[in-house]
Parts: C-alpha cells; structure tokens; sequence
C-alpha cells in the first residue's frame, strides 16, 4: 500500500478534527463527540496501512482496530480509556432512540473534554505515523 492511502486516511482524520471543533462553536455537541471517533478511527486506520501495508478492517471499532496495532501496548490506562469513551459514541451516536439520551449527556464541558482529550490521543497517534 502506498504512502499516498496513508496520506488519504491522515488527511481525513484531520479533517474530521476540525469538524469536531467547528461542532464545539455551534453547540452540537453530540457531533463533537461523534467526529472525535471519527477521527481517531481514520487515524488507527492510517497506521494500519503503515503497519500491515493492506486495507484496514471494515470496522469502526476502535477497540479492535488498535488490537491489530503495534503500539497497543505502549497506550496507558488514560489512552484506553479515552478510546473506549470514544468507541461509544460512534455505537451510541447511529440509534435514534439513543441520541436523546446521550445529547443529554454531552454538556459543553463533557464536548470540551472529549475534545482535548481527543487532541491528546490524535497527537500521540500520528508520532507513530
């Protein structure tokens, strides 16, 4: 796999950060926290390709995709749970009858969290790129 899908993959990500900060400034939250695991999927799916040189599983499991990663061990206690926080709000985000419950939950403090927490990871994520 080329350098140019690991580009794509990064660039991506990146661009879904961005949406999630631009979510944080018109107050949808649950979209701050739903771009958040997107962009920390696409960047595990990124150094996947580095990694394993092949296409990434179709998953949008977080908890699965680092699995297959070089570096799962290396990720502390925080990390992982921050990916596991993450990993919910894709799950939880796509039912209807969930979105409801989990907007209540993501107040602009919790969304500001989220966030930074996810600036934090997606950092240390690329360094492994």
């Amino acid at each position: 796999m080329s350098q140019k899908i690991i580009d794509n993959w990064l660039s991506l990500a990146k661009y879904d950060l961005a949406t999630a900060q631009d979510m944080l400034k018109t107050k949808r939250y649950l979209y701050v926290a739903f771009m958040c695991q997107q962009a920390i999927e696409k960047i595990l799916k990124a150094c996947y390709v580095k990694q394993h040189t092949s296409t990434p599983p179709y998953t949008h499991n977080l908890l699965r995709l680092i699995k297959d990663l070089s570096f799962e061990d290396e990720m502390g206690d925080e990390m992982m749970a921050s990916i596991e926080e993450l990993n919910s709000y894709y799950v939880e985000s796509r039912y209807t009858e969930d979105i409801e419950e989990l907007s209540k939950l993501l107040t602009e403090a919790k969304a500001v969290s989220v966030l930074n927490s996810t600036k934090e990871l997606f950092g240390w994520i690329k360094a492994k790129l």
